[in-house]
This record gives C-alpha cells, sequence and structure tokens, in this order.
C-alpha cells in the first residue's frame, strides 16, 4: 500500500473561490463545466448552513433534558436517603431543649404524685425487662410497661424511624417530641395554675419562635401524649381536678396531637394511640410466632375480668355490676384489682389469664378507656365494651370499622336486674362467628403493638405497628390540612 504525503492546511479562502474567479480560470473552456463546479459550490454551502442550524436547534433540545435528568437525580437521591421509607411522609425530630423532655428524668421519682417513675422510665420507657414462661419468644422482648408512658416508647420508636430526616427543609411533618404526660402528672396537685400551666406555655412560646412551625401555623407539627387529652384540657369554668392547658392554647389547636384518650365530642385535633402493652418485639419473626402461640391457646374460660371498682364515678358504675355477675358465673375469671398485692400488677398473671378467656370485659374506669383493652388483643381475646367511648369512638386508625368483626358491644343501659346476663349474651354467640373475630383480634395485634425501638426494620407496611400506623395517617391528616380541606376527627 502507497502512502501519500499530507500537504500542508489550507485556509478555508483556498477551498471557496468566488464565482468570477471560476469563471475566469476556465473562460477558454466548457462553459458547462465552469456552471457545474459553481453548483456543487452552492450545494456545499447550503449543506453547511443546514449542518450548522441542526447543531443549534439540538443543543436547545437538549438543555431541558439535562435539566430534567438532574431532577430525577435528586428526586432519586432522596429517595434513596429514604430508601425504606414507605406509607409515611419523611419527618423531622425537634432537638427541644432538656427541659421539655429529658430534663424531666432527672427528677423521675417526681413524675408522679402515687408512684416512683424510675423504673418505668428505663429502657427508653419500656420499663423493666420480664422474665417469662408464658412464651418460649426471647424475654427481652418483655417488659413491665408502664400504661402512661406512650410519649417516651413514641419518641424513641422515631428516633431509628427510616422516613427521620435531619433535614426540615425535606420534612413533611414535624415532631415534637415533649413529655407532657409526665409533667402533668407531676403537678397535678399544684395548686397554683400559673406554675402548673407553665411548661406548656414555655413549650408554645419557644415552637413560635422556630420559623418551620410558623410557616403553615403549626399545621404540619404533631404531639404524642402518654395520658389522657383530659389532662390538658382545664378550663375556667369546668371542675380541677389537675389538669393543665396545654391542648386549650390556640397554637397547640393546630397542631395534631396524638394521645391514649381523646375528648370525643371538642378534639378534633386530637388522634387516640394504643396504649402501651408488655410485648416489644425486635423483629416481624418474633411478632408472627406470638400470633401464633396464642391463636393455638386453649381457652378455658368463656370471659374474665380483669379490674376493680370506681367509686364515685358515674361512667364506671358498670363496674360494680360486671364484678356481681363475674362472680356469680361459673365460666368467669376474675382478677380483682385493689389496694395492696394483687395480680393485677403482675403483666404476665394478666395476659395468661386473658390468653385463657374467649372473651375479656372491658368497663370504663378512671375515665372512658384502659390499657386493658389492648392486653385482651396481645392475648387474643376478644374485646367486650359497654361504653362506645372506650374504643370505637378513640381508636379509628387502628380498629376496624365493622365492629361486630372484632368485638361484642352491651350497652351498660341492658345490664341489671330482669336484663339478659353477660354469660347469656355471650352464650348466644355461635362458635364460628366467635372464631372469625379471634382471627380479626389477632390480626390486630401488630397494629396496636409499639416495636422495639432497636427493631429490625418492617418494610411491609401491612405489617406496620402503631407508631408506621400513626406516620401513615398523620400523613395524609396533614396534607388536608395544609390543603385547607376540613380534615375532621372521629366525631361522635
Amino acid at each position: 500500500m502507497f502512502f501519500r504525503k499530507p500537504s500542508p492546511t489550507s485556509s478555508l479562502n483556498y477551498y471557496l473561490p468566488s464565482s468570477s474567479d471560476l469563471f475566469s480560470k476556465t473562460k477558454d473552456k466548457d462553459p458547462n463545466i465552469a456552471l457545474t463546479k459553481l453548483n456543487k459550490i452552492k450545494y456545499l454551502l447550503f449543506s453547511c448552513l443546514f449542518i450548522a442550524t441542526w447543531l443549534i436547534l439540538l443543543r436547545l433540545w437538549l438543555s431541558p433534558t439535562t435539566t430534567t435528568t438532574l431532577t430525577t437525580t435528586t428526586t432519586t437521591t432522596l429517595n434513596n436517603h429514604n430508601k425504606t421509607c414507605v406509607g409515611s411522609y419523611p419527618f423531622y425530630i425537634y432537638n427541644l431543649p432538656p427541659q421539655f423532655n429529658l430534663g424531666l428524668l432527672e427528677h423521675c421519682n417526681n413524675l408522679n404524685i402515687y408512684t416512683n417513675m424510675c423504673p418505668h422510665v428505663a429502657n427508653n420507657g419500656l420499663g423493666q425487662p420480664i422474665v417469662t414462661t408464658v412464651t418460649a419468644l426471647s424475654s427481652s422482648s418483655w417488659f413491665a410497661t408502664h400504661q402512661f408512658i406512650a410519649e417516651m416508647i413514641f419518641h424513641a420508636r422515631l428516633e431509628n424511624h427510616p422516613c427521620r430526616t435531619w433535614d426540615p427543609s425535606e420534612a413533611h411533618l414535624f415532631y415534637v417530641p415533649f413529655y407532657g404526660g409526665l409533667y402533668a402528672s407531676s403537678v397535678f396537685r399544684e395548686a397554683n395554675l400559673t406554675q402548673r400551666d407553665s411548661l406548656a406555655v414555655d413549650l408554645v412560646d419557644y415552637l413560635q419562635s422556630l420559623p418551620w412551625f410558623n410557616i403553615n401555623e403549626g399545621k404540619d407539627h404533631f404531639l404524642a401524649l402518654g395520658r389522657t387529652a383530659w389532662d390538658f384540657m382545664r378550663t375556667p369554668s369546668g371542675p380541677d381536678f389537675g389538669a393543665n392547658i396545654l391542648l386549650n392554647l390556640p397554637p397547640v389547636k393546630n397542631m395534631s396531637v396524638l394521645t391514649v384518650e381523646r375528648q370525643p365530642w371538642q378534639g378534633k385535633n386530637q388522634f387516640g394511640i394504643p396504649y402501651p402493652s408488655y410485648f416489644h418485639p425486635r423483629s416481624l419473626t418474633e411478632l408472627m410466632t406470638w400470633q401464633k402461640q396464642i391463636g393455638d391457646s386453649t381457652r378455658p374460660y368463656l370471659f374474665s375480668f380483669v379490674g376493680g371498682t370506681r367509686h364515685g364515678l358515674e361512667k364506671a358504675k358498670i363496674r360494680d355490676e360486671i364484678l356481681k355477675q363475674c362472680k356469680n358465673s361459673m365460666k368467669c375469671e376474675l382478677v380483682q384489682c385493689g389496694n395492696g398485692a394483687s395480680k393485677c400488677h403482675d403483666p404476665m398473671a394478666v395476659l395468661e389469664v386473658m390468653s385463657k378467656s374467649r372473651f375479656c370485659l372491658q368497663a370504663p374506669g378512671d375515665s372512658f378507656t384502659r390499657r386493658s383493652t389492648f392486653d385482651s388483643i396481645l392475648a387474643g381475646c376478644i374485646p367486650v365494651f359497654f361504653s362506645s367511648h372506650t374504643a370505637y369512638t378513640q381508636y379509628a386508625w387502628y380498629l376496624p370499622d365493622e365492629k361486630n368483626t372484632y368485638s361484642v358491644f352491651i350497652d351498660e343501659n341492658d345490664c341489671g336486674e330482669g336484663k339478659k346476663s353477660i354469660e347469656e349474651v355471650l352464650m348466644g354467640i355461635s362458635k364460628e362467628d366467635e372464631e372469625k373475630m379471634r382471627v380479626a383480634v389477632i390480626n390486630l395485634i401488630h397494629k396496636v403493638t409499639y416495636m422495639h425501638p432497636n427493631a429490625s426494620v418492617v418494610e411491609d407496611v401491612s405489617f406496620g405497628d402503631a407508631v408506621d400506623i400513626a406516620l401513615e395517617r398523620l400523613s395524609r391528616i396533614v396534607e388536608e390540612k395544609i390543603s385547607g380541606k376540613d380534615f375532621g376527627s372521629e366525631e361522635v
């Protein structure tokens, strides 16, 4: 093969002679040949112009594509950051001054006027571990959890939750980790109302100083309280039983408030969350193992009642009738609570009785709701209610709308002399219907359980725990509030 020596590069003018030059150089030659060369030059010029135009258009066309790619990448990065966040929007946790939460624990022996709370605030609010023989599961998932400690457990669960974001600009929800229930119970007997309300007022002042709170006037913020709403709704004209005014403060009314018992008539921004029971599984496997064990449990008692009398409370009068009927029935197992030593204060003794019972009676006590409702669900025992406010108007996020699919309702006015007894009502339920209800109850266990704060992430949203479900529902509520819709609540 032969190679021709390359000639030096010439300027563009060398290749684009004028038409007059062409004709002058070819004047002695055939004019048709000169015309052909001219046409070729015109074609070359046209081609260059055409290509240049397309290059410009191509650049303009590519510019928005680049922007789109960057936007997609940003979204993907955000999704990767929350790659296991399902069912909820990202939320941000405020790092409150310690006097609003962890600082309170330094005086844990004074957090409750009735008991020393130090053992109960241990392990992020789970309380003291229980060594149990009731189940073959690891005892590291069982704790003597106090009934009014949900706010601490909620906080601990959110600290490690996959939907948490450390950047408030990414957040759709803002969690205010105020241990309001622990504070409220520490000042029940404070006669100076200004002093009793002081921490609640200080919290609101602090929140209103934050830019993120003011953007939507607190509508995307939420609290979780371990005590009933009644403990935060004192009014000038109402009775004073030790409550403060937290939930009556206007900025808090814009927020969403999670509480173990909402005020059924005025709690539009209040949403019921379960009382914590004793089981805090570390994995979905542990949870499902317990569900199977409790589903296979032998139940020799038709019904049982764990509780005592409540003197001077109209809504608790039904307890006297329940105690009388249970004592007179051969099919009822009674665990009577009172002062001094009692099985009522032994978590495993309570669960053992409930796991051997087909139905568990749930009567109002100091307030409409009771932790025992969630103990009975954990034990696979069908709850029997005597007031709609014990569960039906409280826990719409967690319990089915079809009340008779998982519970029995006996109006308290239908109990007593000349009325059908509780035993007769329960005996009238067919075995088939009872079994369907029990399956439904056992399927509720994961919804009303607070997983251990260090539990492995459950990516299947259908197996979310009490915290996961609250976040999912809050995401919807906040979206509706900010859009101006009437988000409502479980109004009576």
